[in-house]
Order: structure tokens, then C-alpha cells, then sequence
């Protein structure tokens, strides 16, 4: 039975700690191991062990010392950062993926979560309506490792049966995990602004238009995956899913309607290339058929959300 004992690798990152949060409500926070290379806020209750996903020992060490079943593994080298540095995002998101992957079957792991990412496509993908099975030629370190992480996920299903899943995840937004330089990032930023009343200078251009979904429904979208009977499930590592796409003037349009006096001027930069690269909107079709993904929020009921928590954080932050 899977569950049992959880790890989670890059639980300081923006979707780690919010699923963490999720998972210590769902199955208690003692059945849970939460790394990554440095400490972070966590759940009263969760274990915290310091681990680089590169070191192959360690990882073999915590799944033997907590008796690990399920691993959610989230370490990565996201895109900007990825162009940056492609050599650290080639090892962390390749090696340290593969090495994850090894472990676990090693350790008779029953089930390995891995979130992928719409940065797996490349400008030769269709813009609109992506299925599962198309055209994947992506242009970043980030994307090419990710895709790499999705072949080898379905390598060892097929090979080892080593039951791994995966989604393609969009743009997220959220308002518990600060803005880091992220290509999507301008769609949380911006919110950090508009409540503190502070002009906003946009790295994309106005028109640029991706898919994206609120923190709640990307959980909630990867733990529904974690607990679907396998036999339900067609595909392994690559389920599309989204909620909505906008472009940063119709966000922006929208965030006004609350906060009127919202200021904005665009420069783009060299994250406008790689947005460039990737589709519009994904076909959510598959996901909804084989495991029932479904949606809470749209695009106004997200910004309406996040404006309201944002500016709970602020007050009480005193920096509002």
C-alpha cells in the first residue's frame, strides 16, 4: 500500500511546499520526508533531511532508513535558471532524476510522482489544443531535461514496472511561494505589486499568450493522479492539463477591475524567446477521461484570490 512513508524531493520549491501541505492534511505530516538542499518552512511534524538529488548514496540511505513506497519527486532546475546555468540544470534535472528513478526501484518504491511541464514543446508544436502525442522539439536545458525525465519515467515502467506518473503542468500561480525568475513568474509578480500599490514592469510582451492554472488545482491534479488505480491510466508520464490561457494584458485587464490604479510598462527579455517556444493551450482531454481532472477556478476567481491572501500576507507582514 502506497502512501505509507513519502518523500518528497525540492520541498523548498513553489510546488513542494503546497503539496507537502496537502499531503501532511491527507495522510499525516509523520508519514512524510521532505529534502532538499537547504532548510525550509515546513508542517509541524514533517521529517526534514538535507539532500542534493546528485547524491546517489544519500538518496539510497533515506529510502532504506524510512522504508520509503512513494516518492514525489519535484528537485529542478527550472527554465530561466536553466538557460543560465545549463550544466547544473543538465545533472540536477537528468542525473538527479535518474538517480531518483534507480533508488526506487532498488528499494521496491511502489509508486514515483514527476511533474513535467509545457516546456517540453518546442515552436514546431501546435499552439493551440496540444494533445498528449505531438510534435516535442523543445529549445531550453529545462525543457529538454524534462523531457528527457518524462522517457526515462516511462522507461522504467515498461522495463521495470516501476509504476511512475507524470503531468504536464502550465504556468503556476501562487500566492504562498514568492516569484523567483521564472518564465511564467510574471503572473504571480505582478500580483506582489498591484496589492502593494507598486508600478509593474512586465518581461514579456503584452500579447503573449500561455496556459496556466492557480496552486490549488495543480495539486489537487497531482495527488488525483497519485491515487488512480493504475489500470485506469493509458499514459504514464505526459498527461496535458490546464485552465486557462491569457496573455499579460488580459491578466492585467483583470487585476484592474479590483485594483484600478494598477500601473504597467513592458521590456521584454530573453524569457520572451522562450515563451515563444511553447504552445498557447493544452487538451486537457486524456486527464479528465482517465482520472477525472477537473477544475475549481477560473481566470477571475484566481485573481480575485490571490489579491485577497496577498494582502492578508502583507498586513500581517507589516509590509502593507
Amino acid at each position: 500500500m502506497a502512501f505509507k512513508h513519502i518523500l518528497v524531493t525540492g520541498a523548498g520549491g513553489q510546488v513542494g511546499g503546497e503539496l507537502i501541505s496537502e499531503l501532511s492534511t491527507k495522510y499525516g505530516a509523520g508519514r512524510i520526508i521532505a529534502t532538499d538542499i537547504k532548510p525550509c518552512t515546513l508542517p509541524d511534524g514533517v521529517d526534514f533531511v538535507s539532500l542534493n538529488v546528485l547524491d546517489r548514496t544519500k538518496i539510497d540511505s533515506i529510502m532504506k532508513d524510512y522504508g520509503i513506497d512513494t516518492v514525489f519527486h519535484l528537485a529542478a532546475i527550472l527554465s530561466a535558471d536553466g538557460e543560465k546555468n545549463p550544466s547544473l540544470a543538465f545533472s540536477v534535472n537528468m542525473q538527479g532524476t535518474f538517480n531518483i528513478l534507480e533508488s526506487s526501484y532498488e528499494n521496491s518504491v511502489e509508486r514515483v510522482m514527476i511533474p513535467s511541464t509545457i516546456g517540453v514543446f518546442g515552436p514546431e508544436t501546435p499552439k493551440e489544443n496540444v494533445p498528449i502525442l505531438t510534435v516535442i522539439k523543445p529549445r531550453t536545458m529545462y525543457g529538454i531535461t524534462k523531457y528527457g525525465a518524462e522517457l526515462l519515467g516511462n522507461y522504467y515502467f515498461e522495463k521495470y514496472s516501476l509504476d511512475v506518473r507524470g503531468l504536464r503542468y502550465p504556468g503556476l500561480i501562487s500566492y504562498k511561494t514568492a516569484p523567483t525568475a521564472g518564465t511564467t513568474d510574471y503572473a504571480v509578480d505582478v500580483f506582489y505589486h498591484a496589492v502593494a500599490g507598486k508600478p509593474y514592469k512586465c518581461f514579456l510582451k503584452g500579447d503573449t499568450r500561455l496556459p496556466m492554472m492557480y496552486m490549488p488545482d495543480a495539486i489537487g491534479a497531482f495527488l488525483k493522479l497519485s491515487e488512480t488505480p493504475r489500470s485506469k491510466l493509458r499514459f504514464s508520464m505526459d498527461y496535458n492539463i490546464s485552465a486557462f490561457t491569457f496573455d499579460p494584458e488580459t491578466l492585467f485587464h483583470v487585476i484592474r477591475e479590483y485594483i484600478p490604479d494598477l500601473q504597467i510598462s513592458y521590456e521584454p527579455d530573453f524569457r520572451q524567446k522562450i515563451a515563444d517556444s511553447w504552445p498557447a493551450s493544452l487538451d486537457s482531454a486524456d486527464a479528465e477521461k482517465d482520472w477525472g481532472f477537473k477544475l475549481s477556478y477560473d481566470l477571475d476567481h484566481t485573481v480575485r484570490d490571490m489579491i485577497a491572501h496577498l494582502r492578508e500576507r502583507l498586513q500581517k507582514s507589516g509590509k502593507l
